[in-house]
């Protein structure tokens, strides 16, 4: 049984929104009471969420964001704000992976891609963020890192250094802000049954047997789980959890 809790009133913005775990964290949040907006660069797949969020019942607002486009996020962020009235708690989860590489074979534009997605997209989203919340007074910020974030893995070099980058950008932040009342902190996600990681698996890069082999709970996580993770880490129930990376992974990176 998951824990339950209540966040009528307050406001939550989520990246990377229409699906895996960005979609499952807009639905908790949503269930708890709040009002969400969801930011996706899928703008026909944003939009039917949110369309069957508000139709059951829930404050939904469908934003058409590219996060490695700082405009484009300050402008997500501005709108959460002027529709809903203040911002309470973030996640920023939008990101994408990348084929294995050799290190000394990259090409520059793959790079880039991931870096300006996965970092500079965390980033953008929580200096805007912060903005904010800093005129508040409060907030709570969630990053979405990885176990990636934490470890090497041959062929990862590029995805890696993106997600050990949020992971920095986290902790200083966290720091900053703290004293103003705001709560910075990191999820890092194991192997995910999610659309992405489905990819991975069909197109070769990933053998799920094995996968599963390696970790220490014999299974993919799942969406829902890190949902979870992230509404505690923004509850009042974590109000003394600051810039810590949370490992969600099914004990990978405790062996």
């Amino acid at each position: 049984m998951n824990p339950t809790y209540n966040f009528t009133g307050q406001v939550a913005f989520i990246t990377g929104a229409s699906s895996g775990m960005g979609l499952a964290t807009a639905r908790a949040f949503a269930a708890s009471g709040a009002a969400v907006a969801l930011a996706d660069v899928d703008e026909a797949a944003v939009t039917d969420v949110a369309k069957n969020l508000t139709n059951a019942g829930h404050k939904a607002l469908a934003l058409v964001c590219d996060v490695s486009d700082e405009d484009q996020v300050a402008a997500a962020v501005d709108r959460t704000v002027d529709t809903f009235g203040r911002l309470d708690m973030a996640y920023n989860n939008a990101g994408i992976q990348i084929p294995p590489t050799d290190a000394a074979d990259e090409p520059l534009d793959q790079f880039e891609k991931v870096h300006a997605i996965n970092l500079r997209g965390v980033w953008a989203a929580m200096k805007h963020e912060l903005r904010h919340m800093r005129a508040q007074g409060s907030g709570a910020i969630v990053n979405c890192s990885s176990l990636g974030g934490l470890v090497g893995i041959p062929g990862r070099a590029s995805y890696h250094s993106s997600k050990h980058g949020v992971i920095g950008l986290t902790t200083s932040a966290a720091l900053e802000y703290a004293p103003r009342g705001i709560r910075i902190n990191a999820i890092c996600p194991g192997t995910i049954d999610t659309p992405m990681v489905r990819d991975m698996i069909a197109k070769g890069e990933l053998d799920r047997a094995e996968t599963e082999g390696t970790q220490p709970i014999g299974r993919l996580g799942t969406a829902e789980e890190m949902a979870q993770a992230v509404l505690w880490l923004c509850s009042p129930g974590a109000s003394f959890v600051v810039g810590v990376a949370l490992p969600v992974d099914g004990g990978y990176t405790a062996q």
